[in-house]
């Protein structure tokens, strides 16, 4: 009887032993966490929107969106921890981890020196280039030189640099153009409805543009993309290369049009805990599916593409533990990840 009574406890035990370890580890987790993101109406906000309803759908945690005017205003939270996760692009990231004083594009950095901010995925790639009404007369970008080009975009320093590499590919500087200031990328939308612009820009797919296109419909612009525009715009802005898209693609393409494009990355702190990181990671790349429904710009947003020795900062341990434990890491993610901390010891 006692031996009956033991091998049941035994049996009791060995059963709640897995879910004993869930629940401590379930308990190390926040209830809530935030993205940050730019403003209601952008590309990253739809993509931070739809990553959060994945990842609160498939971990214990709750994601919400906290929008922000632009990256420059978010970064510093994220980099102290204060916000826990942010939806960025791999241009703005590697110039400001590493830092104004050690990295200079355009002869500026006016990012902030996040040196503690950690990559958990990379993402999506973003195409941006210029836009123009769609009875414009501009049919080249040489042909915005002189024009009203929104720019300073002092609350959104990303679009600055996308404003910027737009230019250099056709060889034009802000110089050549009359610049039009703007907060940031929406109000940039809103100058080219209003009339008070001849030329903008904004991401691909955007709802700003769809509004913009519904209003007075838009068309983009191609950079140029032959062999010297790709070599100046490289040279330009580190981190951007040309990618063509065919006619009705999507809003505003209304022939076949090349774009200025980068990565998106989904990136946190380094002292973000494994296991938020790695709930949230998990949660996301077991339900990858459920992503692209959500938002044309999650059509790349793939295993694949998540880890990548291609990147502007480094990945956050959990993150690097988890793609090797799905078998996606490389050696030479190994070098690039000792690259890129070495920069900022």
């Amino acid at each position: 009887m006692r031996a009956r009574w033991s091998l049941r406890r035994l049996a009791v035990v060995v059963f709640l032993t897995p879910l004993l370890f869930d629940a401590a580890h379930a308990q190390k987790l926040p209830p809530a966490v935030a993205i940050g993101t730019n403003t209601p109406g952008t590309l990253f906000y739809a993509m931070a929107s739809g990553l959060a309803k994945v990842a609160s759908g498939a971990s214990p945690v709750q994601v919400s969106v906290q929008p922000y005017t632009g990256t420059s205003t978010f970064l510093p939270l994220v980099n102290t921890g204060e916000l826990d996760f942010g939806v960025v692009n791999g241009v703005d990231m590697g110039m400001a981890y590493v830092g104004p004083q050690k990295l200079q594009v355009g002869g500026r950095n006016p990012f902030p020196h996040v040196p503690n901010t950690r990559l958990v995925m990379r993402g999506s790639p973003l195409m941006t280039s210029a836009i123009v009404r769609k009875d414009s007369p501009i049919k080249t970008i040489h042909e915005i030189r002189g024009k009203r080009v929104t720019g300073a975009y002092p609350a959104h320093l990303a679009v600055w640099y996308n404003m910027y590499g737009i230019l250099a590919s056709a060889g034009l500087a802000w110089q050549d153009v009359k610049v039009v200031p703007v907060p940031a990328v929406n109000e940039g939308m809103d100058a080219l409805v209003q009339g008070r612009a001849d030329v903008s820009t904004h991401a691909l797919g955007s709802a700003k543009v769809k509004e913009a296109d519904a209003t007075i419909g838009i068309r983009y612009v191609s950079i140029d993309c032959s062999p010297q525009g790709e070599n100046r715009l490289r040279s330009a802005v580190p981190g951007y290369y040309p990618r063509s898209l065919k006619a009705g693609a999507s809003t505003g393409v209304v022939e076949d049009t090349c774009f200025e494009t980068y990565d998106i990355y989904f990136a946190t702190h380094h002292a973000a805990s494994d296991q938020l990181v790695t709930a949230v990671l998990k949660a996301v790349w077991d339900n990858i599916g459920q992503l692209k429904p959500l938002h044309p710009g999650f059509d790349e947003w793939t295993r694949e593409r998540a880890a990548s020795a291609d990147i502007t900062i480094p990945y956050h341990p959990a993150a690097i533990k988890f793609y090797k434990d799905k078998g996606v890491w490389k050696p030479e993610m190994d070098r690039a990840q000792e690259r890129l901390l070495a920069q900022n010891r």
